[in-house]
């Protein structure tokens, strides 16, 4: 349980920066925690009680997207770690697209320290409309080795470039359309995805997309 807490105020601007500043610091925490630390975080019920704000129908209205932030946040690492220890995967990610196919990973579970591509912004210059449409419908792709499947060479680069050997995509979706890409990679040799292994994928991705704080991002 944590509570931030001062009787003073300060201007609205230096307050919200303040209180960015709790959050960043709590979510760097986080991150280097192991899964049990994730499941802890998310059975506890987190106070925040931050008076640095004159009391205003902003400042709540700040909090909760703050709140909401942060609760989508261990969601989302919570469930890529579960999903790489249930495949058997090397890497677990979730891409973030920020603007017209335009994204980056900001979520990983990794087997190993140097499998991780944390930040990595991309694009995948094979990636466009056509790719787009593919997973807006609601399709996923499955690839269990990518030197022998059919795929575009500069797609088939961009995976080498990433250790990929093996991956498997489902798209994330809200009401705006295509919101991210849940993505499982095994970097140290081919794998055969059985269905129970996609259905686990796209079983997660329906979880965070009935998630109250992704439908609202």
């Amino acid at each position: 349980m944590i509570w931030v807490e001062e009787t003073y105020t300060l201007p609205p601007e230096e307050a919200r920066q303040t209180i960015r500043n709790y959050f960043r610091q709590y979510r760097q925490k986080i991150y280097k925690t192991h899964v049990s630390h994730w499941h802890l975080a998310q059975d506890e019920q987190i106070y925040f009680v931050i008076r640095r704000l004159s009391s205003s129908p902003s400042r709540e209205q700040f909090i909760q997207r703050l709140t909401e932030s942060l609760e989508r946040d261990i969601l989302v690492q919570q469930t890529v770690n579960e999903l790489r220890k249930r495949l058997e995967v090397d890497r677990v990610v979730l891409y973030y697209f920020y603007s017209c196919w335009k994204g980056q990973v900001t979520f990983e579970a990794l087997s190993q320290p140097e499998f991780s591509i944390m930040g990595m912004a991309g694009p995948d210059e094979c990636f466009n409309q056509e790719y787009a449409d593919w997973y807006q419908a609601g399709r996923f792709r499955a690839i269990s080795d990518i030197e022998n499947e059919s795929i575009a060479v500069c797609h088939r680069d961009f995976l080498r470039s990433l250790k990929v050997r093996a991956n498997l995509v489902v798209p994330l979706l809200n009401r705006q359309g295509l919101w991210g890409l849940l993505i499982a990679h095994h970097c140290q040799g081919v794998k055969f995805w059985t269905l129970a292994e996609i259905e686990a994928m796209q079983d997660a991705a329906v979880r965070l997309e009935q998630s109250l704080a992704i439908l609202k991002s």
